[in-house]
């Protein structure tokens, strides 16, 4: 089970949760009925409820390094790795950034558009260089 295959199912879960209102559990549940992998449940709970608890700072850190773009007018896959990526990059530090950062780039090549890759990587990449900074701000 790899790391890869649990950030695809929290990628799948958030967005029921977002675009179909579901709570968590539930989504989670949809989720791992539906994949024939064994999955690490318990990291795909942390980083689903870790996003979705976290939302309204992960967006205002989104929406700073999105010159051009506001929140809203993200597309729902795209914003959704951006807030998976974002949460990882801020609340699980023993995760290699650049580990994160090109899952998300690969997520968003196979889920969203061909010009997403370079959307996330875009964002990602301003936002990593002051990783330090914002991970002092969320423990604050």
């Amino acid at each position: 089970m790899s790391r890869r295959q649990v950030r695809e199912s929290a990628l799948q879960s958030l967005f029921q949760m977002n675009v179909g209102q579901v709570p968590a559990n539930e989504a989670i549940g949809h989720v791992l009925e539906e994949t024939n992998q064994e999955i690490d449940k318990e990291y795909l709970e942390k980083m689903v409820t870790g996003t979705h608890n976290n939302q309204s700072r992960i967006d205002s850190i989104i929406e700073k390094y999105s010159v051009g773009w506001k929140i809203d007018r993200m597309p729902t896959v795209d914003l959704t790795i951006l807030r998976m990526a974002v949460y990882e990059l801020l609340y699980e530090p023993g995760t290699p950034e650049k580990a994160i950062i090109n899952e998300a780039i690969e997520l968003a090549k196979a889920f969203s558009t061909a010009e997403s890759g370079k959307f996330v990587n875009g964002i990602l990449g301003k936002l990593v260089q002051d990783l330090d900074q914002l991970r002092g701000s969320v423990q604050e």
